[in-house]
């Protein structure tokens, strides 16, 4: 548990850093102002992770040390050294958290709230969090419900959440990354060229690319998309185009609007 008292830690220290490299070595200029993002992105970000942690941390920890005492989930059920139970969770984990996000786009009901993400117009490290409460809240039954049936591991789940901040801060940042460096990558792991198709104004290249740790669920089922011009890449949805729709009070009440592209 030690480790997980320095999760909030090295996330700001991702948005700091990350925000820090997108000045020097950013891909491309903003198209917009910054400022007026960061001041519905940050909100959203602290919002959301109180939230989630009040409401999720602690169910999450008595569930999974339950499952461990009483033998509950494929992991417990087997005996396998320690250090494999705790990969095998973490492919888990982001291969359901692919699926999931294949869903967001896929159910009208669940691309109402997923949509506040896709709004923002430029992409940048802030952008990795900018998710509407209620998505959130759906995201953390999805993971109780994966721990409770294959009995993820406390280290697996800790580790897991510490990865995902990174690695989505990572490929939503605007860093300039060597071309080689990201085809490198991204046989693996998801660079930021991949996730910047993914954020396309173009429904089609919008529904491409859905990993967040790993690439290779994108590989393995089809949705993996790579030859895109990235010049040419238009970040955001076509429904909402102006900066002044786009507040933090805006994002919270978007779902609930019209369901639009």
């Amino acid at each position: 548990m030690e480790l997980y008292a320095i999760k909030p830690y090295l996330y700001w220290a991702g948005v700091v850093f990350f925000l820090l490299c997108e000045q020097r070595f950013s891909y491309r200029e903003p198209t917009v102002p910054r400022v007026g993002r960061w001041l519905a992105n940050l909100p959203l970000s602290i919002v959301n992770g109180t939230i989630y942690h009040l409401l999720y941390t602690s169910a999450i920890v008595a569930l999974i040390l339950a499952g461990q005492e009483n033998k509950i989930g494929l992991l417990n059920a087997w005996a396998l050294p320690e250090w494999l139970k705790i990969v095998a969770g973490i492919l888990i984990l982001d291969f359901f958290i692919y699926l999931w996000h294949l869903l967001t786009h896929a159910l009208p009901f669940l691309w109402r709230f997923h949509r506040v993400h896709h709004s923002d117009l430029n992409m940048d490290v802030t952008t990795a969090n900018r998710f509407h409460l209620g998505e959130f809240l759906f995201t953390g039954l999805i993971r109780l419900a994966v721990i409770y049936t294959f009995g993820i591991g406390v280290t697996a789940y800790i580790l897991f959440e510490i990865l995902v901040n990174l690695s989505v801060q990572f490929h939503h940042s605007s860093l300039r990354a060597p071309f080689w460096l990201e085809r490198v990558w991204a046989l693996l792991f998801v660079p930021p060229f991949l996730h910047r198709i993914h954020h396309s104004v173009r429904i089609k290249e919008r529904d491409s690319n859905y990993g967040v740790i790993f690439s290779i669920w994108d590989r393995m089922l089809g949705t993996l998309t790579t030859e895109v011009a990235q010049e040419q890449i238009v970040i955001g949805i076509g429904s909402h185009r102006k900066i002044e729709q786009l507040g933090f009070w805006r994002l919270l009440a978007l779902p609930f609007t019209r369901n639009t592209p």
